[in-house]
C-alpha cells in the first residue's frame, strides 16, 4: 500500500490537464512530462518491449511465465486529466481513519461534507485522499496508472502466480475524446483489454453513452445601436432563445441511469456571431439518432421564421457503445467478476454515463471493458478515493492475469 501511495503521489504532482484548442498530440507538454517520468519508471522495472512514441502513447509488456499459451491481455490508463479544474500544484491531502463528519480541505475554505456527498459514509474507518479544496486530485486517471503499476509489480515480486503476457498501455487525451486516436495497435497484440478508468469500489463497465458533438453557429446582423432599428439582429440574442426553448428534462442534472440528454458546454457569441456547442449523449442507437434529427429540425424550423437563414448546425461523432463489441466475448466480463469476488469485491455492473478509450478501443477490434479505480467527484475539487479501493483494484488486476490462465482452455 506504501508503494501504491507514493507512485500515486507522484504521478498527480504532474499538471496533465489535457487541452482540445491545440491539434498536436499530446496536447499539453505536461502529459509528455509525464510519459518520461513513466518510461524511465518500466525501464527500472525491467519490462519488455519499453515503447514512448512522439504521440507520447507508451507501452510495455511483462512476459509470460505460464508453460502453456495463454491469451495475452491489456491493462490500459491514461495520463491526462480533465481541462474543467486546474491540475496545478496539487496538494493531495491524506485522511487516516475517516471517523465521519466534515473533512476540511485545505485551510478549511472547502469542505468535503456526506451532507452533500453520502457515499463518504461507506468509508468509515478508512484512509481517504482529498484534495487541498484549490485543484482537482487526479485519480482519473493517475490512480489507474498507479493501480496497474503496482499489480505489475506484485506480480514480478511473486513468480509463483502463472500469468501470460501482459501489454501495458498509458495513452494522452483521453479527457478531450482523442485517447484512441493514435493508439498503437500494432505494438499492443492483447486478445482483450481493460481499462482501469472507472469510479467506486466494484465497478465493471461495458457499455457506455454514443456520443456526438453539435455546433451551431448563429449569424446576427452589426450596426451601430442608434439605428439599429429594424436593421439590427442580435446573434447573442438568438442563441440564448434557442438554447431556452430546449427541453429541460433532458440535461445532465435531470437525467440517470441510461437516460440519454442534451448538454450545453459552451456559449460564445457577439452581437454578429454566436455559437453554442451542444453535447448529444444517449444509450440506444435508435434514440440517438433521433437526438441528431431532433436538432436538425430545430435548426430548420428556426431559420423558416427568420428573414433568411441564420442557424448552421453540425454533428460530429465521438464515440459509440461498446457493448454490441464485447457481448460477443462474455469470457471477458466473466473473469473480470470472477476475480473481484474472489478478492471480496461485490461487483457493480452499470453502464457509464460518460466515454473511455475502452469504447474506441473495442470498434478498433481490441474488446475493452472498464474496471473501477476506486474514485469519487472527479473532474473537481471535492474529488477523493479510499486508498483501500486502490488496493482492491490492485488486487482485482493480479487476479485477473491469475484466472485467465485457468480460464484460457475455455477460450
Amino acid at each position: 500500500m506504501e508503494k501504491l501511495l507514493s507512485r500515486f503521489f507522484r504521478y498527480i504532482a504532474v499538471d496533465t490537464r489535457s487541452d482540445e484548442r491545440h491539434a498536436r498530440c499530446p496536447s499539453t507538454a505536461g502529459q509528455l512530462k509525464l510519459a518520461v517520468m513513466l518510461n524511465e519508471e518500466l525501464n527500472d522495472m525491467g519490462l519488455s518491449d519499453v515503447t514512448l512514441d512522439d504521440n507520447g502513447y507508451l507501452t510495455a509488456r511483462l512476459p509470460s511465465n505460464a508453460p502453456q499459451p495463454v491469451p495475452a491481455i491489456g491493462f490500459i490508463a491514461h495520463m491526462d486529466t480533465a481541462p474543467d479544474y486546474s491540475g496545478k500544484h496539487v496538494k493531495p491531502q491524506l485522511v487516516e481513519q475517516y471517523q465521519g463528519g466534515e473533512i476540511a480541505l485545505g485551510k478549511g475554505i472547502e469542505y468535503l461534507s456526506p451532507r452533500d456527498f453520502p457515499i463518504l459514509r461507506n468509508y468509515i474507518g478508512q484512509d481517504l485522499i482529498t484534495t487541498d479544496g484549490t485543484t482537482l486530485l487526479g485519480a482519473d486517471d493517475k490512480a489507474g496508472i498507479a493501480e496497474i503499476l503496482t499489480a505489475i509489480a506484485y506480480l514480478q515480486a511473486h513468480p509463483e502466480i502463472v500469468h501470460g503476457d501482459i501489454y501495458i498501455g498509458f495513452t494522452p487525451d483521453e479527457e478531450i475524446g482523442r485517447g484512441a486516436n493514435l493508439f498503437p495497435l500494432d505494438r499492443f497484440p492483447a486478445r482483450w483489454a481493460y481499462t482501469v478508468d472507472g469510479g467506486e469500489l466494484g465497478e465493471l463497465e461495458f457499455e457506455n453513452f454514443n456520443a456526438a458533438t453539435a455546433t451551431i453557429e448563429v449569424r446576427g446582423n452589426n450596426v451601430h445601436p442608434g439605428t439599429a432599428k429594424g436593421i439590427m439582429v442580435n446573434s447573442q440574442t438568438l442563441a440564448a432563445q434557442f438554447h431556452a426553448a430546449m427541453p429541460a428534462d433532458q440535461t445532465p442534472e435531470c437525467t440517470e441511469g441510461y437516460e440519454g440528454f442534451f448538454h450545453l458546454i459552451n456559449l460564445q457569441g457577439s452581437v454578429e456571431k454566436s455559437c453554442l456547442t451542444y453535447i448529444i449523449r444517449d444509450f440506444d442507437a435508435d434514440n440517438f439518432a433521433q437526438r441528431h434529427d431532433f436538432l436538425a429540425d430545430r435548426v430548420a424550423q428556426w431559420n423558416s421564421k427568420l428573414d433568411q437563414p441564420r442557424f448552421t448546425l453540425t454533428i460530429q461523432e465521438s464515440y459509440r457503445n461498446m457493448r454490441e463489441m464485447v457481448e460477443p466475448h462474455q469470457h471477458i466480463i466473466d473473469i473480470a467478476e470472477q476475480a473481484m469476488r474472489e478478492v471480496g469485491i461485490t461487483p457493480l455492473i452499470k453502464p457509464i454515463r460518460g466515454g473511455t478509450d475502452g469504447s474506441r478501443l473495442s470498434f478498433m477490434g481490441l474488446p475493452c471493458p472498464n474496471l473501477f479505480t476506486g474514485g469519487h467527484n472527479f473532474h473537481g475539487k471535492h474529488e477523493f478515493i479510499p486508498l483501500q479501493s486502490m488496493e482492491k483494484a490492485v488486487e482485482t488486476l493480479v487476479a485477473i492475469a491469475r484466472l485467465t490462465v485457468t480460464a484460457s482452455s475455455s477460450i
